[in-house]
């Protein structure tokens, strides 16, 4: 499926779509957020996390997946500024990100997964620029599900391509238990 937004002279447009999208749904503190189900790789819960020294907040840590070392993004620290509390209902969704040296392994920290919805193309809306507290630059669109708005995140503009970059660098690190 194609990406819902695309950049056109520096403003977002909802690009054009014929069928209806699937997302993966979820809390960050409290609030409903959204990426596309083709992006989402797996769900794991929360488990050995290795905290890293000297990585900005946002980063959890990384985890062994298999063999090889994923970074965990808290995605509450990185949109408003807090670390999230991490419960029984809290999870990593892994996601596949293009940063220049290829595909990359990202886990988000998430509160809660919600569900798989499918949503409209008619009740995709391009993101705000102002009203939100979070970076818009983060936001691919607004979806409109019956009451609620569900922020699209951009997964590829979560984090910067250098910051993209120096998480790569974690992957080539040994892992240490």
């Amino acid at each position: 499926m194609s990406n819902l937004i695309r950049k056109e002279n520096g403003k977002n447009a909802v690009a054009v779509q014929e069928q209806i999208g699937q997302f993966l749904t979820f809390l960050v503190d409290k609030e409903n957020f959204a990426i596309n189900i083709l992006d989402v790789k797996e769900i794991i819960e929360i488990a050995n996390v290795t905290h890293v020294p000297l990585t900005p907040d946002y980063i959890h840590g990384v985890i062994n997946l298999r063999g090889n070392v994923v970074p965990v993004i808290d995605l509450s620290a990185r949109l408003k500024h807090h670390s999230a509390e991490v419960n029984k209902r809290s999870c990593i969704v892994l996601v596949e990100v293009d940063v220049l040296e290829g595909p990359q392994m990202i886990g988000m920290l998430v509160d809660e997964v919600r569900e798989i919805l499918e949503i409209p193309p008619t009740n995709i809306q391009p993101a705000p620029d102002f009203g939100t507290d979070i970076r818009t630059d983060f936001i691919q669109a607004m979806a409109r599900v019956g009451d609620v708005f569900i922020i699209l995140l951009a997964i590829n503009h979560v984090l910067s391509l250098e910051e993209l970059s120096q998480l790569s660098g974690l992957n080539n690190e040994q892992l240490v238990d």
